[in-house]
């Protein structure tokens, strides 16, 4: 049974469940209590979203390689997540679950299960051999919502402290490094940092298939107080950040009614609840964190143990399995210990890494207790109080209410390490000074109720000044949030149609504080006055920004290449990683500042100089031609002719790093992807709706007509209002 435009009805434990697509191909779920919607969601995404969810799990379990195809990358990603075991304690989190959590939760796998069980795999598994997936579990649903709290932290937070490891070892002096890592406060122990091997990233491929799999990257949110609005009442916006050139998008929009409760917003496919919406009382937005979940110790390893002041102690050993389609099994061993994973193979005596995440063991069940609680809950110091609790992900929640509440609260599990160790730099393991004290407490977490200015906003930004704690040590710039603060608080009577135009503002703080610098310094040459006249906005049609960008990466080249990482290093992170893209305001610190150590005893202006005269050396070209992406299908991205329709574009994408919306562009190992706001959600607390749009559509369905439905509203600013 197909849901078409026709409606559908189910059997709940609690009546009838009525499924209606509306007429932007939306499914609409009415029910009389939670589990059922629960069960009707289900329903929905084994119905719309078959393909992505169920390649996500096979993807998460560690077995793309036996079930899809005998290829290196899913081998390597089999290997990655058999590694991580990211639910290593399921029948723990289960019993955790309330009745209240639980029910619902079963409910949706059922819903899942129901429409599988009438209508099996779709067409692109049974291409590929997997013609009968095993049942959907609520063991998968917690492993999502775990991997989806670290995937993003494992790119950018691991992959920054182990360059701070390769700059020590490469001589880099500590003045520059602690320019550089305001937050390190450390002592630097560089001659045993020194023996420290490095274990090589993940392979290119399995990298790409990694980012098949939904993670935060960015995303802003804000919130206004009804004395700042046109209807006297709040405004939430959200637009988080995700890789947008693929399909489908990663959130599915769903409607769900109860009695006396309507719920509109995002579901992640897998998972049950609302990510992002609101509901007949309240509005919630995410956006990542940035918190530092993670820690790296140094093992001093030999013979398969690792070394302890009263002698040296054997590592737990876990053996795993990799299935091989139409080969033989791979067997790996993972080597653990008190602090976490093992980095490198203690047979061989060296110094490795041993990897610790806070999210770990002991949390996963509380995601869901929020999610399905959230369906009844209507202020924000209630949303507040449930989103403290929750440690598996960390993200920055912003809420509203229609009594006139706006309120902020972070979610997440940091250690609670001792006085001046702030998490960036590895330390000995058999050193006990070093050990975290367990966890920080929830009540520690940065948050704000009703601040004074009746304006919340977050992008990212650090936020350890509203908390007692200090989560974070590396956050991206502060400008997309001081943007968003300076159109708040410049706009007057702001509505939904004022918000949409922030949603699409293209204006820079980073480059008008660069140019301030970079400008009186710009030759009278043709290339040099379209730079001085540029307006500071990344519109498609601008040479000024392309010059601006040119600019930017050739002093950026001078300073941190030539007087401190090396040309060659810097060209890998822009071109082969995530980390420029997530860490550029620690650069920008130093670029900004009179005198530094990373100017190597030269003036700024003359460094600055340097980096002009190569980056207006290049033929000036419109912005735009410079921004071409292709959205590409979740399994068969350019694989098959473009007539087909699996893939669409190209498109430009707008905006830059520092703009609200970001559209950044880079390489990940290899592979072209993206963070840019895939959706795009306003609630003014007057009404009865939201306004949104969607990169993509409902459906995963390349041949349904809702696969792109909404994509054309997403690209030129145009909003459906949903009621």
């Amino acid at each position: 049974m197909k849901l078409k435009k026709a409606p559908v009805d189910l059997e709940g434990d609690d009546g009838k469940i009525h499924i209606l697509r509306n007429d932007h191909g939306i499914p609409e779920i009415t029910a009389r209590t939670s589990a059922d919607l629960m069960r009707g969601l289900g329903w929905i995404h084994a119905n719309d979203r078959q393909l992505q969810t169920l390649l996500t799990r096979i993807l998460l379990q560690g077995r793309a390689a036996e079930l899809l195809k005998a290829d290196d990358g899913l081998i390597a990603i089999d290997t990655y997540m058999r590694r991580m075991n990211f639910l290593p304690d399921p029948e723990e989190q289960i019993a955790r679950m309330g009745p209240d959590t639980r029910k619902p939760l079963d409910a949706y796998v059922s819903g899942f299960n129901d429409w599988m069980e009438d209508n099996g795999a779709v067409f692109e598994f049974k291409l590929m051999g997997y013609r009968h997936p095993e049942p959907y579990a609520v063991t998968d649903c917690l492993r999502l919502a775990k991997v989806f709290g670290f995937l993003g932290l494992a790119d950018i937070q691991a992959n920054m402290e182990k360059f701070l490891v390769e700059m020590i070892q490469k001589g880099l002096p500590e003045e520059k490094l602690r320019e550089l890592f305001p937050y390190l406060t450390d002592p630097i122990d560089t001659a045993l940092i020194d023996q420290v091997t490095l274990s090589p990233s993940l392979v290119p491929a399995a990298v790409e298939w990694l980012n098949r799999l939904p993670r935060f990257n960015a995303s802003n949110n804000w919130a206004v107080a009804g004395r700042h609005t046109r209807s006297g009442f709040p405004i939430l916006c959200g637009d988080p950040h995700l890789e947008v050139n693929r399909l489908p998008n990663v959130w599915q929009e769903v409607i769900l009614r109860r009695p006396r409760t309507t719920l509109m917003g995002v579901t992640i496919p897998g998972v049950p609840g609302l990510i992002i919406g609101r509901s007949n009382h309240l509005a919630w937005s995410a956006t990542y964190a940035y918190m530092d979940m993670l820690d790296y110790r140094i093992e001093r390893c030999r013979s398969g143990n690792y070394f302890r002041k009263d002698g040296w102690k054997p590592f737990t050993v876990r053996e795993e399995e990799i299935k091989v389609k139409n080969k033989p099994s791979i067997r790996i061993q993972i080597h653990e210990n008190e602090y976490g994973l093992l980095e490198g193979d203690p047979h061989t005596e060296g110094h490795y890494l041993v990897l610790g995440w806070s999210g770990a063991q002991g949390c996963g069940a509380e995601v869901f207790d929020t999610l399905i609680k959230m369906m009844d809950t209507q202020t924000v110091e209630m949303a507040m109080a449930l989103y403290r609790q929750v440690e598996a992900v960390a993200m920055n929640w912003v809420f509203a209410d229609v009594r006139g509440n706006i309120g902020y609260q972070m979610s997440g599990r940091h250690f609670k390490r001792p006085e001046g160790i702030s998490g960036l730099l590895p330390h000995a393991g058999w050193n006990e000074q070093f050990d975290p004290s367990g966890f920080n407490g929830p009540g520690d977490l940065p948050n704000v109720l009703n601040p004074p200015e009746g304006i919340i906003a977050t992008a990212n930004q650090d936020l350890n000044y509203l908390g007692r704690s200090n989560p974070i040590n590396l956050a991206m710039g502060p400008y997309r949030a001081d943007r968003i603060v300076q159109l708040l608080e410049t706009g007057s009577e702001l509505d939904a149609a004022y918000m949409k135009d922030m949603h699409y503002d293209l204006y820079s703080l980073q480059a008008e504080r660069l140019m301030e610098v970079i400008g009186p310094l710009l030759p009278d040459t043709d290339n040099g006055r379209i730079l001085k006249a540029w307006d500071l906005r990344y519109n498609a049609d601008s040479t000024g920004a392309m010059l601006f960008e040119s600019v930017y990466r050739a002093i950026i080249d001078v300073v941190f290449g030539d007087h401190g990482f090396g040309t060659d290093v810097v060209n890998h992170i822009f071109s082969e990683t995530s980390l420029f893209n997530d860490y550029y305001a620690n650069l920008d610190r130093i670029l900004e500042k009179q005198s530094s150590a990373w100017f190597d005893g030269q003036t700024r202006e003359q460094l600055f100089k340097q980096g002009i005269d190569a980056g207006l050396g290049v033929e000036p070209a419109a912005y735009g031609k410079t921004r071409s992406i292709t959205l590409a299908h979740l399994m068969f991205g350019g694989q098959l002719p473009k007539f087909l329709g699996f893939d669409y574009g190209p498109l430009t994408l707008p905006g830059c790093r520092a703009t609200i919306p970001q559209g950044q562009i880079f390489k990940n190992a290899g592979r072209l992807t993206t963070f840019s706001p895939g959706y795009r959600f306003i609630a003014d607390l007057a009404t009865d709706e939201i306004h949104t749009n969607l990169a993509g559509g409902p459906s995963d369905r390349r041949f349904s007509k809702w696969y792109i439905s909404d994509l054309k509203n997403w690209y030129e600013g145009n909003y459906k209002v949903l009621r």
